[in-house]
């Protein structure tokens, strides 16, 4: 407060006001920040950047994943309170009830081969999909997704003003499109119309993949697909008005392509360093 006023007032009299030694205060003028401050600064710069590109939505969790992701050391606390003294948060996660959708009938002889475990050990083997509506002034525009479980990517998408079953085909198409390797690979779904429809389960059976679904009533079934979706909205789409499905198409596919999937790639690419070094002297030494 001193430094702040010593143009408005003596300075030796604010120090006796206070009880401040003057030479205390100069010597802490004269002092440089420490270690820890200088780091600080130099991380708060990098928060800035990453809170203004992601259009202010990112909260201390992610912007913590982000840093750790670019090689930093800092603990979850550290990097929310730096965030907090900038007056940096994050969009909070809203809560939304809509009438519950009535599931079909499973065609013969598919399963839930998930049943809730979303872990993959390996690259195009767990794959989840799903439908969302966006709210435009035009319109509803439907998004459907195909995701990764073990990169979580969005290896296919596609939008359309229908949700039908062409649309679901045309993401899972590029999704295809998109793999590498020719294993199967399980493809879960809840029991919407569009999935369990024939021109969906035959383009599944000519592109080696696998078909699984949910059970009746059981949104938790698909929950990595649902929780990508909240993520999304919550981000990008709860604090935006769309005139156009065009201008939300544009807005959704920066998202996906230009935030979300760069993201998960360097995620990946850390996790698969971390895995090598803890493997490598098991090598060596057997």
């Amino acid at each position: 407060m001193i430094e702040r006023c010593r143009n408005d007032y003596p300075i030796g009299l604010m120090c006796r006001c206070l009880e401040v030694s003057t030479s205390g205060f100069y010597g802490w003028v004269g002092r440089k920040p420490s270690a820890r401050a200088q780091d600080n600064a130099r991380l708060l710069v990098r928060i800035q950047e990453i809170h203004e590109d992601s259009q202010g939505v990112i909260g201390a969790p992610r912007m913590q994943e982000d840093l750790v992701d670019e090689g930093e050391r800092i603990s979850l606390n550290r990097v929310a309170r730096l965030m907090a003294a900038a007056g940096l948060q994050g969009w909070p996660r809203r809560k939304r009830r809509g009438a519950p959708r009535r599931p079909g009938s499973r065609p013969v002889g598919v399963k839930n081969l998930l049943e809730r475990d979303f872990t993959a050990l390996e690259p195009e083997t767990k794959w989840v999909t799903d439908i969302t509506e966006i709210p435009t002034q035009e319109g509803k525009l439907y998004l459907c997704v195909v995701i990764d479980l073990y990169s979580k990517l969005v290896m296919g998408w596609s939008m359309h003003h229908r949700q039908d079953r062409h649309m679901v085909v045309r993401a899972v198409q590029m999704a295809v499109w998109q793999r590498e390797g020719d294993s199967e690979v399980i493809l879960h779904s809840d029991r919407g119309g569009q999935f369990i429809s024939g021109d969906y389960q035959k383009f599944l059976g000519g592109n080696a993949m696998v078909c699984s679904m949910s059970a009746v009533g059981h949104c938790a079934d698909n929950a990595a697909c649902e929780g990508f979706f909240g993520v999304l909205k919550r981000e990008q789409v709860f604090h935006k008005s769309y005139e156009t499905r065009n201008e939300a198409r544009a807005d959704l596919f920066d998202y996906m392509e230009r935030f979300h999937n760069p993201r998960m790639r360097r995620r990946v690419a850390r996790r698969d360093r971390e895995f090598s070094d803890l493997i490598k002297p098991s090598v060596e030494t057997g």
